[in-house]
């Protein structure tokens, strides 16, 4: 090959590389093109009981904050740890209303108040109607849980990109899940998705809501909206491969509402009511099926509270009207 046909080569190969960011591409004279890929988030588990997560993104004009922990001094070990990037802050985001992902709100406030606060117009009403009296029962539970409430001081539409320090991310809401409103944000180059609490990595999730149906057909809709995602980043638990966070999920919500179900049948001992025995054994049952399962809340009940939820949505259901998500799989066929 002569010289002025290996310069071409080279040139070439060194533009494909370019245009395609590939990681580890090489030149014809062996030099390693760097991989444009950006750096995974950054994370911050507050202590268990009830741990939760909070990441830092690195955005071209500096770091986008997902959630912000149950208490003030959860967020500030959290904050601490973001300020040895040496980045500044320019967003937080917020996935939904419940307790733990927002009673840190202020404490970032504090630390960055240049950094507005986003959520969307669902997830901003539901705090501010707060109509379950979560935030109450927060106080009560743990009296580091704010006084008041820090909200949001941009909020956007369900479906509508956010465009936050020079990044771009798409959003979808959900409703009538695990919370009553959630919203997802998914990075289109990395695929990166940060689900809050729909589908959780290897916790004790808080089905107190009792609406399991509609988080299953919520899990089916969030895999169909996102089908090339790859790594989930979930407000409890370990990031994953977002399809097998999905389905564990999945499989978790169905097996709790299967074991439940017997429970409430009509030819139960007490009918369709649960029993003090009945709900002692699901809860056994459940601990059995999935052993050392941290919670999600630093409710002691969790177990028990989280059957009885269950007990009176099953109780209600007719369980040959159900959504095909909804469905026993002995049902189904498997």
């Amino acid at each position: 090959m002569n010289q002025r046909l290996r310069r071409l080569l080279a040139a070439a190969s060194t533009t494909l590389c370019a245009i395609a960011s590939v990681a580890g591409c090489s030149t014809a004279d062996g030099s390693d093109e760097p991989s444009a890929r950006p750096a995974p988030p950054g994370r911050y588990a507050s202590p268990n009981p009830g741990s939760v997560n909070t990441y830092w993104i690195k955005a071209p004009d500096g770091l986008v904050v997902v959630d912000t922990l149950r208490t003030p001094d959860d967020a500030r070990k959290a904050i601490a740890e973001i300020k040895k990037s040496g980045e500044p802050v320019v967003a937080v985001l917020l996935t939904h209303s419940h307790p733990d992902h927002v009673g840190g709100a202020a404490a970032f406030h504090e630390a960055f108040p240049d950094a507005p606060i986003y959520a969307s117009k669902a997830t901003d009403r539901t705090m501010r109607e707060d109509e379950r009296g979560f935030y109450p029962l927060a106080r009560s539970a743990n009296p580091r849980f704010p006084a008041r409430l820090t909200y949001a001081d941009r909020t956007f539409e369900d479906g509508t990109p956010v465009r936050v320090g020079g990044l771009r991310l798409e959003t979808a809401g959900f409703a009538e899940g695990e919370s009553d409103t959630a919203t997802v944000y998914h990075r289109p180059d990395t695929g990166d998705l940060y689900s809050g609490d729909l589908a959780t990595g290897k916790v004790t999730p808080a089905l107190i809501e009792g609406n399991t149906c509609g988080w299953l057909r919520i899990l089916d809709r969030l895999g169909r909206r996102f089908p090339d995602a790859g790594t989930m980043y979930p407000g409890h638990g370990a990031p994953g491969p977002a399809r097998t966070l999905i389905d564990d999920q999945r499989r978790y919500l169905r097996h709790v509402r299967a074991l439940v179900r017997p429970a409430v049948a009509p030819t139960s001992p007490a009918g369709t009511a649960l029993s003090p025995a009945e709900q002692k054994s699901v809860v056994a049952a459940v601990e059995r099926a999935y052993p050392g399962y941290p919670p999600v809340a630093d409710l002691p009940t969790i177990g028990q509270e989280n059957v009885k939820a269950v007990a009176r949505e099953l109780a209600a259901e007719d369980p040959a009207h159900l959504p095909t998500a909804c469905a026993d799989p002995a049902r189904q066929g498997g």
